[in-house]
């Protein structure tokens, strides 16, 4: 009766998604009361939903501090003098070009937004591909690739999804998976050289005039931003942070919680200012935390009624032993073309837990699905998908149509997942 509960339960959430009946916010919380009232739970319910705030709240925490720190060193242009140099550097030459789109990309992807990601790399580099007449599936797809990669930062969605919905550690999830971003960072920058030589071939390297105005704009940038002693500060600050994350020498949410107010008060000394400063990114966070405790409401109720674990005795009855110790890598390759079918929300919330469940009565540890998952879904696989308006305001900016778009980027895509997916089984991330 429970496996039946929560396969309704689950497929009633999927069905509200995907067809956009309600936001996922509300149908998380419609959801998760209705049927804890359906299941005869309603002298419980409050205490399950209690239980599944708590836990996802350190990653709620989290995610309100990151984001406001990366936006803020966006604002006062900590990558903007790299930024320009990289623009002076590469002049009319289609391969340069390309390569520097993956570098912005990468850099202006530490923020964790794929939007605000998607509009600062193409206005920068739209100008360029225009002036030299380049294929503008390639801007987008670069751009796409780089950004998938760096969507598996840990104030990203897809992880910040995965950590409240296994209700693991965010370390647990992303300290391991360090290697396997580098080494879709490196398959990013391959592919953006490949692309770029073919750029080359078919349109030589052209004499661009010093006057350009993003060349003037750049150089502009670059005194201005460059030589002040907040800049040295702040790039600092940020080199400390990424070596403190990565030794773990407190806990993430404490280290940004730190590092922002650090920032702020030395940025901007006016309380006054500081104010204005956290309001302005308020939109970001707001959305994505309100969205990690509507998430635990339902995960709460999910669980504490043990909804879970009957679904996973279920499926586990009708999977094979043999593919059972293998199912992070079948998750690993099936979690790109996931995407066209499923939205973040309803294949981390919805999908995830019931594979994670399942995979740990064969002894498969739920934060190596979690890892696996990552490494498609709505990471490379989110500048694919038709159920993530970020995709469209990519292809909006960029200018080309959306299945060309995804006919061009989805074999470089599936390449990342496919190289990630060898970097994760070679460094134990997820188990072969």
């Amino acid at each position: 009766m429970l496996s039946i509960l929560g396969f309704c339960m689950i497929a009633t959430f999927l069905l509200l998604v995907l067809t956009r009946r309600l936001s996922v916010i509300v149908a998380f919380v419609f959801v998760a009361v209705a049927f804890a009232l359906i299941g005869g739970f309603s002298a419980d319910m409050g205490q399950m939903m209690m239980e599944g705030i708590i836990k996802v709240a350190p990653t709620a925490v989290m995610i309100v501090f990151a984001i406001l720190y990366f936006g803020l060193m966006l604002d006062v242009g900590l990558f903007d003098p790299m930024i320009a140099r990289i623009l002076k550097f590469v002049k009319g030459d289609p391969l340069k070009v390309v390569l520097a789109t993956a570098i912005i990309t990468i850099l202006v992807g530490l923020d964790g937004d794929g939007s605000s990601t998607f509009m600062i790399t193409v206005s920068a580099m739209l100008p360029l591909y225009k002036r030299l007449g380049m294929n503008r599936l390639v801007l987008a797809c670069v751009v796409a690739l780089a950004a998938g990669v760096m969507n598996i930062i840990p104030w990203g969605g897809p992880l910040v999804r995965a950590a409240a919905s296994l209700q693991v550690e965010v370390n647990d999830l992303f300290i391991p998976l360090i290697p396997v971003i580098i080494g879709g960072i490196l398959w990013t920058l391959f592919s953006a050289y490949i692309l770029g030589k073919k750029e080359r071939e078919r349109l030589g390297i052209i004499q661009l005039e010093s006057s350009m105005a993003f060349t003037e704009q750049s150089a502009t940038i670059e005194v201005n931003r460059g030589g002040s002693k907040l800049f040295w500060f702040n790039l600092i600050l940020t080199l400390v942070l990424m070596v403190l994350l990565v030794l773990e020498a407190l806990p993430i949410q404490i280290l940004f919680a730190t590092a922002f107010t650090i920032a702020l008060f030395v940025n901007f000394p006016n309380p006054k200012e500081q104010q204005e400063k956290i309001l302005s990114h308020a939109n970001s966070f707001v959305m994505i935390s309100t969205l990690v405790f509507a998430a635990g409401i339902f995960i709460g109720v999910f669980t504490g009624t043990k909804m879970m674990d009957a679904m996973a005795t279920t499926i586990v009855s009708v999977i094979p032993d043999w593919l059972g110790p293998h199912l992070p890598l079948v998750v690993a390759l099936t979690s790109l073309p996931l995407s066209f079918v499923f939205s973040p929300d309803a294949y981390y919330f919805g999908i995830l837990p019931i594979i994670s469940e399942t995979a740990s009565s064969f002894g498969v540890d739920p934060v190596e699905i979690g890892r696996a998952a990552l490494l498609g879904h709505s990471t490379t696989g989110f500048p694919l998908s038709p159920l993530v308006p970020a995709t469209f305001i990519l292809i909006g900016l960029v200018g080309v149509e959306f299945g060309e778009h995804q006919k061009f980027l989805f074999k470089w895509a599936f390449g990342t997942t496919i190289v990630m997916t060898i970097m994760a089984v070679l460094t134990g991330a997820i188990p072969f």
